[in-house]
C-alpha cells in the first residue's frame, strides 16, 4: 500500500496506468477515500465513472488517493487546518510522484478540492473536471456544519486526544464560507484553467451551485445529463475528450 508521509500523518495513495496524470478526488465528504470509484461488491453500482479504470483505459496515469482522516490516511486536526491543508497533501502528492503538471477531477467534495487546487498552483493545474460539485445549499445551510459534527464526534471516538477546539475551528475554516467553500465567485469567473462540469441536484450537491458555476467559469463545457447507467458511456467519451484536448503537448 503506498503512503505518502506528511508532516503529521500519512496519506494512502494508488497509481494505476501510465501517461499524463489525473489526480482524482472521490465522493464522500471528509470521508473521501479511494474505494468510493467502484461499485461495492454487494450494493448497487455508481452512477458515475470508475475513474480509476477508465482513464487508465485511455492513456493516463489516475493517482487516487484517501484524503486526510479518511480511508486509511490518518494525519492530526487542528483548529488553524482547512481548505489549504488538503491542497498542501494534494500537491505534495504529485510532487512525491514526480509529477509537475497534471488534471485534477473530483466528486461531491472533490469539486471543492479541485478549485482550490487551481487557485493554489494554478501553473500546476492543467483541466480539471468537476462531477457533482458541493456548495451551500441555502434552503439546507446547516447540512454541511451538522455532517462536520457527526463526522468529529467519529473521530474524537477513536482518537480522544482531537480536541473539541480544534475540531470546531477546523469546521469553521471548511464551512463558513458560501457557494462552494473554499474559492469565492470572484476567484471562479477568472479560473485559470480549463473545466468541465456535470452538475449536481440535491441538497448536498445543489443545482443552484452548479447553475452558477456554469454561468461564472469561463468557458466551461457541461454535461446535464451524466448519472446512472444510460449515460456512463457519454459520461467517459466526453471527460477524456476533454482532459485530452487540454493535455500538454510534448
Amino acid at each position: 500500500m503506498p503512503i505518502l508521509t506528511r508532516p503529521d500523518g500519512e496519506i494512502r495513495y494508488e497509481t494505476h496506468g501510465s501517461g499524463f496524470p489525473v489526480l482524482l478526488f472521490a465522493p464522500g465528504g471528509l470521508r473521501s477515500r479511494l474505494e468510493m470509484w467502484s461499485a461495492p461488491a454487494a450494493g448497487p453500482p455508481r452512477p458515475w465513472v470508475d475513474w480509476t479504470q477508465a482513464l487508465p483505459a485511455a492513456g493516463f496515469t489516475a493517482i487516487a488517493m484517501d484524503q486526510r482522516n479518511a480511508g486509511q490516511s490518518k494525519a492530526d486536526i487542528e483548529a488553524d487546518h482547512g481548505w489549504h491543508t488538503y491542497a498542501a497533501d494534494h500537491l505534495a502528492l504529485m510532487d512525491h510522484l514526480g509529477f509537475e503538471r497534471f488534471h485534477v477531477l473530483g466528486g461531491c467534495i472533490g469539486g471543492s478540492f479541485c478549485l482550490k487546487a487551481i487557485q493554489e498552483a494554478p501553473m500546476r493545474v492543467a483541466a480539471a473536471v468537476l462531477q457533482n460539485p458541493i456548495g451551500l445549499n441555502p434552503e439546507h445551510p446547516e447540512y454541511f456544519p451538522e455532517s462536520h459534527a457527526e463526522w468529529g464526534a467519529a473521530q474524537r471516538a477513536d482518537r480522544p486526544a482531537i480536541t473539541e477546539e480544534a475540531l470546531a475551528g477546523f469546521g469553521r475554516n471548511m464551512w463558513s464560507q458560501d457557494f462552494v467553500f473554499c474559492v469565492d465567485r470572484e476567484f471562479a469567473r477568472n479560473c485559470p484553467a480549463p473545466t468541465f462540469l456535470l452538475p449536481g441536484t440535491d441538497i448536498p450537491h445543489p443545482a443552484t451551485t452548479s447553475s452558477e458555476l456554469a454561468d461564472l467559469l469561463p468557458g466551461v463545457e457541461v454535461l446535464t445529463q451524466w448519472r446512472g447507467p444510460d449515460h456512463l458511456d457519454q459520461q467517459e467519451k466526453r471527460v477524456v475528450a476533454f482532459l485530452k484536448t487540454h493535455t500538454p503537448k510534448g
